[in-house]
């Protein structure tokens, strides 16, 4: 578990930086397209603290898939309810996010897609990676 969390805040504090920067990206185009014409001083220091938290945790999660005795679809789930916990509460914290049942439903749709749609893709790729292995490894074995 030590290394766990060693990992972890490694991994959050290299990461965390990229929140404020991505922030500032978003309400520079919020103020482009006239759609926020101004900030308040609470919402600037809100939004770059809490997204700076939520890069922190969104890079240091991975972390969970270093613990060899944990089952992987347990570290999937971990690491899905941990990032969707943090996602959720730093948008509703910030008014992102309207605090009605079908705005979160909505959202939590969308997460859990997105998520399920990011793992069929990392599978996907690691399954054809494996089977282009185990065909050279038979190739191998065969012409020795």
């Amino acid at each position: 578990m030590k290394k766990f969390w060693k990992a972890f805040l490694f991994r959050g504090l290299i990461s965390c930086g990229g929140g404020p920067v991505v922030l500032a990206i978003v309400y520079g185009i919020l103020g482009a397209t006239g759609t926020v014409s101004q900030l308040s001083p609470n919402e600037v220091c809100m939004g770059i603290l809490t997204v700076t938290l939520l890069a922190f945790i969104a890079a240091g999660m991975p972390a969970i898939y270093q613990l060899e005795q944990l089952p992987l679809i347990s570290a999937i789930l971990i690491h899905g309810a941990g990032l969707y916990l943090a996602y959720i509460l730093i948008y509703l914290l910030n008014g992102w996010l309207q605090q009605q049942l079908i705005p979160i439903l909505i959202f939590t749709v969308i997460f859990v897609a997105g998520y399920a749609l990011i793992w069929l893709i990392i599978y996907a790729i690691t399954k054809a990676k494996t089977e282009v292995l185990n065909k050279k490894l038979k190739e191998n074995q065969k012409s020795e």
